[in-house]
């Protein structure tokens, strides 16, 4: 047997002027054929136990619904979180022109550091810093979307076998994503009785050993409510006793009503961590540019090198966000006039007024009034509507004979409400409201006969 060993460098003893040595070498190893097959006989390829841990609530309940709408109805879909279904909530010039200027630079068509271009990191810091939360570059993860933000948020801060603290009603991502890898999900309640503030007895109560992070959605996803800052430092009070780190869900900042303050989590904080996600999808009304960050904030540096290495090893996974939308984000932030923003918040508060308004009327739903984001949770007093069993079947029925599609808060482990988006156009809300009304009135039962004559 022989082969040759190309050498680089200038020739050598034994090697000709071309870097090439010629080995003979003698073998007696004989080589059984039959241990060269693979002792595969067969294919086997099977999902991963990650894929099928996976699992969307809302894709589940909405994908096992029955929705046939009603053909002499067009339908009216309140359930989507994307505010540019419907083309009444266009993004700003501005930020279209900024990312035009960034495609024609042509600075912006190959890959960018996984963590973000340093300049656009820079702009985000700039945004959100503020004297009690001072930001720099290096406190900035661009990510793909708040989506990623969130996730790269968890997967820095949990291991399998510990568990999380998350809100009940609350956006169901933070399960789908838990779960998937193999981290226990805690629901801590809302209290609609009290603006959906969150019941911190229960919270601290479901608090242990294992308990790796909470999360705090504000303003929140799907209830629309916004903390006071009262209220903001006793959450921090509770993960401060039990030194929990927070993950802020902040993708709604800002976006809240007039007469109503949004108060970011971090700089309220004395000693608690921070992970604070945000992103452009709300805000600025463009989700699918899939542009989000995380702020880190760790005042007294308790997160410390480790968790700040283990993000950016995280985002090296995808290898970061758009490009083409980093080129345009100092510009996006700078630029965007306070006009636009005050014209998104006025038509939400507008909508969220009719639709509370209208509901709050129909026998056996009970609205509750947000103040910022783009939702509104209803209750439905189940009792008077003998012909469902469930929130599930109620909004099921009502896309049948109403063609109103609203989504089960059963998706956000909340049965007996629905959720519905105020980002319609306003005559459409009025005559989604016109129809739930309708339904309401022909499937309400007041209370039975027998109770009635008992009362007597």
């Amino acid at each position: 047997m022989s082969f040759v060993v190309k050498m680089n460098g200038a020739p050598n003893n034994g090697i000709n002027g071309n870097g090439v040595h010629h080995v003979s070498v003698r073998t007696h190893v004989s080589v059984n054929p039959a241990k060269l097959k693979s002792h595969r006989q067969r294919w086997n390829v099977r999902p991963s136990e990650m894929s099928k841990k996976t699992l969307n609530p809302i894709r589940a309940i909405v994908d096992g619904m029955k929705l046939t709408p009603n053909p002499e109805k067009p339908m009216i879909a309140l359930s989507i979180g994307d505010p540019t279904v419907f083309g009444n909530l266009p993004t700003d010039d501005t930020v279209l022109q900024a990312v035009k200027e960034a495609i024609d630079s042509h600075k912006y068509n190959g890959y960018a550091p996984s963590v973000g271009y340093q300049k656009s990191r820079e702009a985000v810091a700039n945004f959100y810093s503020c004297p009690e939360a001072p930001l720099e570059g290096k406190d900035v993860i661009l990510t793909s979307g708040c989506s990623q933000a969130i996730e790269l948020a968890i997967s820095v801060l949990c291991n399998p076998g510990d568990n999380i603290l998350v809100p009940r009603p609350g956006f169901s991502l933070y399960k789908t994503l838990a779960v998937s890898m193999g981290i226990q999900v805690k629901f801590y309640n809302l209290l609609p009785e009290k603006s959906w503030e969150i019941d911190l007895q229960h919270l601290e109560s479901l608090i242990d050993d294992k308990t790796a992070c909470l999360i705090v959605n504000n303003p929140s996803n799907p209830c629309g409510s916004v903390f006071t800052k009262e209220h903001q430092h006793k959450i921090l009070a509770v993960a401060s006793r039990n030194c929990i780190p927070i993950l802020a869900d902040e993708i709604y900042g800002d976006m809240v009503f007039p007469g109503c303050d949004f108060q970011p989590l971090a700089p309220l904080s004395s000693d608690v961590p921070i992970l604070s996600c945000g992103g452009l999808a709300k805000r600025w009304l463009v989700p699918g540019w899939r542009m989000g960050w995380i702020l880190i904030h760790d005042c007294n540096y308790i997160f410390g090198t480790g968790i700040r290495e283990g993000l950016v090893k995280l985002s090296q996974r995808i290898l970061g966000p758009c490009t083409v939308v980093q080129g345009a984000l100092e510009s996006i932030l700078n630029d965007t006039p306070p006009e636009f923003y005050q014209g998104t918040i006025s038509f939400l508060k507008s909508n969220s007024e009719i639709c509370f308004s209208e509901l709050s009327t129909v026998p056996g739903l009970n609205p509750v009034m947000p103040s910022g984001a783009m939702y509104i949770m209803v209750g439905i007093e189940m009792e008077h509507f003998p012909d469902f069993q469930n929130d599930v079947e109620f909004t099921e029925r009502l896309v049948t004979e109403q063609s109103v599609f609203c989504l089960p808060a059963t998706a956000f482990e909340y049965p007996n409400f629905f959720r519905i988006v105020v980002t319609v156009p306003e005559e459409m809300m009025i005559e989604a409201c016109i129809r739930i009304r309708e339904f309401c009135a022909r499937h309400y039962r007041p209370r039975s006969q027998d109770s009635h004559e008992l009362d007597q």
